[in-house]
């Protein structure tokens, strides 16, 4: 609907078709670009590398005098006095916020359907090259019953960038949340190394996993982005404190000197033959250009989904409980003690996928657990850590993996298992990556039988961004 201020607003109580909401109009219509304001103020110059350029950003990176909700009840009506770095070095180089994305509530989840604002639809769901290829559907059916899913947490992102409303949007990937959605809305979706691009106004989930993602429909674009978002930030103390050059790609026209790994663990009984034919073929293209390919071993990938789910919710638990009713977000009614507020508070403010995330990660620090979960995972995740080390000092320069199982996949078939094991299945090629802090890009590598994108990810060595980039474009 319009308003009278002649803005466009979307209800957020109305599920949302390609997780993108409009947010008040950037600056510059404010400052009368629009027809009823006279002739258009004087521009001396460009504000940057992204100036003009129409972006999206995910609910949970902080947005001064914007609502950021982290599609939760616990955080709706919130509106932050600052922007997130990420926001800020954006908005500097002149881009236009469009829109804040749909998500998973706090960032929990693998298909962008557990948000208070309804599931975010994947825009191939309605593209020609599906529907084309769609089986006849079955009398009385609803045309959009059976809508396919973005993948998650960035869902919303991935498919403002798939749907044309936005050149690039912010992401955040813990396990495989921009990635995972880039693969399943053919889109490129970047996790650049940890400590390159500042995690400050990027609402924490798991600290040490954290990474602000980037979506955008080529490798070159994302480069450009990087560009502009890597670097220290005296506001987030892991950030790296060497300055970071600006990022060119040069076109990788001779690879007889590239050697790419592929390791044997990610062959799953899980992954679909397409995908691992898909997988096959991508191999045997650099090889027949003269790459050295080569299968590798990454002998602790079997411990690592369990690894990072005990990490993962141990630091949620830690995370979460500054979520509590006083200082701001949701508080409830009730009155009859402190405890008994916070209880109420929590319960209502937030939905069953994120408080068994708080159960399971206290449950793992409580005393008497400790040193047999928490510790123990820590001492895994060393391991994987090194398993990417002693495979990068082989020889190696990238790894070339799956992204996700399969393409996407209708919605009423996705909520038939739990988050739980939807995440544990779906993030199994990505979320080592996080644990050992590499770069990882996930780019799309062709259309699947039934007509939807199928995406195969690099892995690069730490702070080889620009490599990484430059063989995956």
């Amino acid at each position: 609907m319009t308003t009278k201020d002649g803005c466009a607003h979307v209800s957020r109580q109305q599920p949302l078709t390609f997780g993108f909401f409009p947010v008040t109009w950037p600056l510059w219509w404010q400052a009368g670009y629009d027809d009823h304001a006279g002739p258009d103020p004087p521009r001396s110059h460009s504000l940057g590398d992204l100036d003009g350029i129409p972006i999206a950003v995910k609910d949970n990176f902080s947005t001064s005098g914007i609502e950021t909700t982290c599609a939760s009840n616990m955080l709706k009506g919130y509106v932050p006095p600052y922007n997130a770095t990420v926001v800020q070095k954006l908005l500097d180089q002149g881009a236009l916020l469009m829109g804040k994305t749909n998500l998973d509530e706090f960032a929990m989840g693998s298909g962008s359907t557990d948000g208070i604002f309804g599931p975010v639809k994947n825009p191939w769901s309605y593209s020609k090259q599906y529907r084309g290829k769609k089986q006849q559907k079955t009398h009385g059916e609803d045309e959009d019953s059976n809508w396919l899913i973005t993948g998650g947490s960035s869902g919303g992102s991935a498919a403002a960038v798939s749907a044309f409303t936005c050149f690039a949007a912010l992401g955040s990937d813990t396990g495989g949340s921009t990635r995972n959605p880039a693969a399943h809305c053919g889109v490129v979706g970047l996790k650049p190394s940890y400590g390159l691009v500042s995690r400050h106004g990027l609402i924490p989930l798991v600290n040490s996993m954290d990474v602000p993602g980037i979506l955008t429909r080529c490798v070159d674009d994302a480069a450009i982005v990087l560009g502009v978002l890597a670097g220290h930030d005296p506001k987030d103390s892991t950030t790296v404190q060497d300055p970071v050059k600006p990022f060119m790609l040069p076109s990788l026209t001779d690879v007889s000197k590239l050697c790419v790994g592929i390791p044997k663990e990610y062959l799953t009984p899980e992954l679909s033959s397409e995908v691992q034919s898909l997988w096959s073929k991508a191999a045997d293209l650099f090889e027949s250009e003269g790459a050295k390919v080569i299968e590798v071993s990454l002998p602790h990938t079997s411990y690592s989904i369990v690894c990072y789910h005990v990490l993962c919710t141990s630091e949620v638990a830690s995370n979460m409980a500054r979520f509590d009713g006083l200082e701001y977000g949701h508080r409830c009614d009730v009155d009859v003690s402190t405890e008994a507020m916070y209880a109420a508070t929590r319960r209502e403010g937030f939905n069953d996928v994120v408080r068994g995330r708080i159960l399971s990660g206290n449950f793992f620090l409580l005393k008497e657990n400790y040193e047999n979960y928490f510790v123990k995972a820590q001492k895994v995740r060393r391991l994987i850590a090194n398993d990417f080390v002693n495979v990068f000092k082989s020889g190696v320069d990238v790894l070339l993996t799956p992204t996700t199982l399969s393409e996407a996949v209708p919605y009423l078939e996705f909520i038939k298992e739990d988050n739980r094991t939807r995440s544990a299945q779906d993030d199994i090629f990505t979320q080592a990556v996080n644990m050992a802090g590499l770069p990882a890009v996930s780019i799309p590598m062709a259309l699947s039988s039934q007509g939807l994108p199928v995406g195969l990810q690099f892995i690069g060595r730490a702070f080889c961004d620009q490599q990484l980039l430059t063989v995956a474009k």
